[in-house]
């Protein structure tokens, strides 16, 4: 295994570097081991795929359940491994900042803090609150002995408040709070992506799940984004593909879910090039 150290300069490096780059979000050791030995660079939680293996809701993950999990995760490869830290797991800028200090204690070198509350009456902190809070991530990761890539999020699209001005001040101020990377999921349409990347100065996240977007990924890279994530994607491909080869064994007694392609001797020799 590499150091830590070693992880966390190749996670900046591939913000660096031309282009953009794919973080796919494994839900277990298996999925991140096939995931590396398929090639990807870099990989980060999932907290919906993670919630739903435990048999939760998201956001009803405890800080120490991810805690765990990460540390599962991120001895699991080599890759660098960052990390959806969901809220903070706590209103004010000190639990923000404990959870950097955990996350990168279970072997991050990269993480996310969102500006949602939890509150459906109020889902959003006030931007100069959530910027107070990035802002103590952001110290509690520059205290740490290598670079770790704190990433804000703006959650407006995915709290039922699409305003595009509203997200990009937020990023903004998040920007000038110093994250490292900039991350509004659920923008829906490229102009929107293009005018996010334009009107800041950090690597831009976008998260791509087909069918939920009208862009491809050559959409996002022509629009000048640096990083995309899968979110839940591949967990819900996966279970969705349990799900469909039970129903059929138990209800048609056939099994016909096999002529899908990857064996299973094909994703086995995946893990095992880690």
């Amino acid at each position: 295994m590499i150091s830590q150290a070693d992880r966390a300069a190749r996670f900046t490096a591939l913000h660096e570097q031309d282009g953009m780059f794919l973080m796919p979000n494994p839900w277990d050791v298996g999925s991140a081991k096939i995931l590396a030995g398929l090639g990807y660079k870099a990989l980060a939680t999932t907290s919906s795929g993670f919630a739903a293996t435990e048999g939760l809701e998201d956001y009803q993950v405890t800080r120490d359940m991810k805690m765990a999990h990460i540390a599962r995760l991120a001895s699991a490869t080599d890759l660098p491994l960052s990390a959806d830290l969901e809220n903070g797991f706590g209103d004010t800028p000190e639990d923000c900042a404990e959870t950097i200090r955990l996350g990168a204690n279970a072997g991050l070198v990269g993480g996310s803090i969102e500006d949602f509350t939890r509150n459906p009456d109020a889902p959003q902190y006030e931007i100069a609150r959530a910027a107070d809070r990035v802002r103590a991530a952001v110290e509690a990761a520059q205290a740490l002995p290598f670079h770790f890539t704190l990433t804000a999020r703006a959650e407006n699209f995915f709290t039922g408040i699409p305003d595009l001005a509203d997200t990009i001040a937020r990023l903004q101020a998040y920007q000038d709070a110093g994250a490292d990377v900039l991350y509004a999921p659920g923008l829906r349409s490229v102009d929107d992506v293009r005018t996010v990347v334009s009107s800041v100065d950090r690597p831009v996240n976008v998260l791509a799940i087909p069918g939920m977007f009208p862009f491809t990924l050559p959409d996002l890279e022509a629009a000048g984004v640096k990083r995309a994530s899968l979110g839940p994607l591949l967990l819900n491909t996966a279970y969705s593909a349990l799900a469909h080869a039970a129903d059929e064994i138990l209800n048609q007694r056939t099994f016909s879910y096999q002529s899908q392609p990857f064996a299973t001797q094909e994703w086995a020799s995946l893990m095992a090039r880690t």
